[in-house]
C-alpha cells in the first residue's frame, strides 16, 4: 500500500517543508504554506503518464559540443501573423509555451481560433474548465477551418495520454493547466505539486515526441501566473495576454522566448467571430481628432523590430488639495516624476503645486525612452493650454540635465512617422549623423535640449 504522508508547499514559489511555518524561507512570502497529502509513487508510476517504449529509448551519452550536427531550424506556421512574429518565426517542434491572462480576456477564444486555422495540421484541444457543446458552440461562432481538430474534455493525466496515442496529434493545446491531475500525486487540482507533476509530464512528452504543446494558464490578483514559479522556468516560451476585457484591443506580449526575441509584441482586437489581428497598431492608437487640443502629443515607438506611433494624453491641473497628484497609466509613475523635475529644474515650469494626469492611449504599456520627450511636450501643452502644431511627432531620450538624448533605429521611426502622414518630426541631433535626411519625404527637426524642442513648438 502507498504510504500518504503530509508535506507543506509554498504558494508562490514551490518551496516544499515537512511542517508549516509562517515565512518561507525561500522567496521571503508570509502565510503562504499550504498543506498537501502526498502519496508515495510506486517505480511503475515514476515514469509518469508518457506511455513509451523505454526500451526503444536511447540513454543521452556526453557528446563534445564540435561533434554535435547543427540542424536547420524549422518552424510550423500557426496561420496567425501575430502569433509568428512573437513566436520568432512560427511554433518550433516540442516546444512548451505558456500562456496567461485575465479571466475572460480570450485565452481560449485565441487558442481555439489558432487550433481551427491550423489547417495543415492534427490538433488536439484539451479542456479541463468546459464541455464539448460549449467549445462547439465558440468553435461555430470562430468558424471551423481545420477537420482534424479534435475536441476532449478531460483533466485526468493518464487518460489525456491514451487519447493521445490514439489520435496521434501534431499539436496539443491545454485548457488550462490549473485543472489537470494526475494519479501519481494525491492532491487537489490546481495546487503546487499537481501543476509541477503535470507541466513535467507534458513537457516530457513534448520533447520526446517533438510535439509542440500549449498551456494556458491562470494568473493571480497580483497579475503573476497561478502556481509555482518553476513553471515559468519548465516551459520553453512565456506569453502574457494584456488588456482590459471591457475594451476592444488585446496585447501578447513575450516574457520568455528561448527560440526568439522578447521585445515582440502582437495586437488584437476582439470582434463577434474571435480576435483579428491588427496589422497596423498607429492607426488604432492614434485617435482620430480633427481639432487640435492641448496635452496630446505623438511618439515613435519601437515595440521589438516593429515602429509604431502612440499618443501621450496629459492634463495638468492645480491642486484642490494640499498634496498634488501624480498619476500614470501605460507609463512608469516613477519615471514621469523624473521628468518631472528635469521640466522644473532645466525649463523654469513650476509644477510643484500641480496635479499631473498622463495616460497612454490604447490601454498599452510603454517601456521605451524614446516616448519621454513626447511625454514632456504633452506636459507642457497641458500647462499652457496650447496644442501642438499638428501633424508633429516625437522620438527622443530625456536625459537629466535636460538634453535629449539618441535613441535606436531611428530611421525606421522616422519612416512609419512618414508614412502616417506626418509633416515634422523633432528627434535628438546625435541620431543624424550619416543619415540621409532627404529620404524620408518628412521635415526632421534636430533638437539637443528641451528648451529648443520649446522653442521649435510655440517660437
Amino acid at each position: 500500500m502507498a504510504k500518504v504522508k503530509s508535506v507543506f508547499f509554498c504558494q508562490q514559489c514551490g518551496h516544499e517543508s515537512p511542517k508549516w511555518l509562517g515565512k518561507c524561507s525561500s522567496c521571503n512570502a508570509w502565510n503562504s504554506y499550504t498543506e498537501e497529502r502526498v502519496t508515495a509513487a510506486s517505480k511503475a508510476q515514476k515514469g509518469g503518464g508518457w506511455l513509451k517504449d523505454e526500451r526503444a529509448a536511447k540513454a543521452p551519452q556526453p557528446t563534445r559540443l564540435s561533434e554535435i550536427a547543427q540542424q536547420n531550424e524549422i518552424r510550423i506556421d500557426t496561420g496567425d501573423n501575430e502569433l509568428n512574429r512573437i513566436l520568432g518565426g512560427g511554433l518550433v517542434p516540442g516546444s512548451l509555451i505558456l500562456l496567461g491572462g485575465e479571466p475572460g480576456i480570450g485565452k481560449s477564444t485565441l487558442m481555439l481560433q489558432i487550433a481551427a486555422k491550423s489547417t495543415k495540421l492534427k490538433v488536439l484541444y484539451v479542456s479541463g474548465e468546459e464541455s464539448e457543446q460549449q467549445i462547439k458552440m465558440r468553435a461555430e461562432r470562430i468558424g471551423i477551418g481545420n477537420h482534424d481538430c479534435f475536441v476532449l474534455a478531460e483533466t485526468g493525466m493518464q487518460r489525456i495520454f491514451q487519447h493521445i496515442h490514439e489520435v496521434q496529434p501534431q499539436m496539443l493545446v491545454v485548457d488550462s493547466i490549473q485543472t489537470l491531475q494526475t494519479d501519481t500525486i494525491e492532491s487537489s487540482p490546481g495546487s503546487v505539486s499537481q501543476i509541477r507533476e503535470c507541466t513535467a509530464e507534458l513537457l516530457r512528452f513534448a520533447k520526446e515526441s517533438n510535439t509542440p504543446v500549449f498551456l494556458i494558464g491562470h494568473i493571480t490578483k497580483d497579475g503573476q501566473i497561478a502556481g509555482p514559479k518553476i513553471l515559468e522556468h519548465m516551459v520553453d516560451v512565456v506569453l502574457q495576454f494584456e488588456g482590459d476585457r471591457h475594451h476592444l484591443y488585446r496585447i501578447v506580449r513575450s516574457v520568455k522566448n528561448r527560440f526568439g526575441s522578447t521585445a515582440e509584441m502582437g495586437i488584437y482586437e476582439m470582434v463577434g467571430d474571435g480576435l483579428r489581428q491588427v496589422e497596423n497598431p498607429s492607426q488604432v492608437l492614434l485617435s482620430q481628432m480633427d481639432e487640435p487640443f492641448s496635452g496630446i502629443a505623438i511618439s515613435a515607438t519601437m515595440e521589438g523590430a516593429r515602429p509604431m506611433l502612440i499618443e501621450s494624453q496629459a492634463l495638468v491641473s492645480t491642486a484642490v488639495y494640499g498634496t498634488p497628484q501624480r498619476s500614470g497609466t501605460g507609463f512608469d509613475l516613477r519615471r514621469m516624476n523624473m521628468l518631472l523635475a528635469v521640466i522644473e529644474k532645466r525649463c523654469g515650469f513650476k509644477l510643484g503645486q500641480k496635479d499631473v494626469f498622463l495616460n497612454i492611449t490604447g490601454g498599452i504599456r510603454t517601456e521605451d525612452p524614446a516616448v519621454d520627450l513626447g511625454v514632456i511636450c504633452a506636459i507642457l501643452s497641458s500647462d499652457l493650454d496650447m496644442p501642438i502644431p499638428a501633424k508633429t511627432c516625437f522620438s527622443g531620450e530625456v536625459g537629466l540635465s535636460g538634453e535629449i538624448r539618441p535613441v535606436s533605429r531611428v530611421e525606421q521611426r522616422i519612416a512609419e512617422a512618414a508614412r502616417m502622414g506626418f509633416n515634422q518630426i523633432l528627434v535628438s541631433e546625435y541620431n543624424l549623423k550619416g543619415v540621409n535626411t532627404g529620404k524620408f519625404g518628412i521635415r526632421i527637426i534636430p533638437v539637443k535640449k528641451i528648451e529648443e524642442a520649446f522653442r521649435v513648438l510655440y517660437g
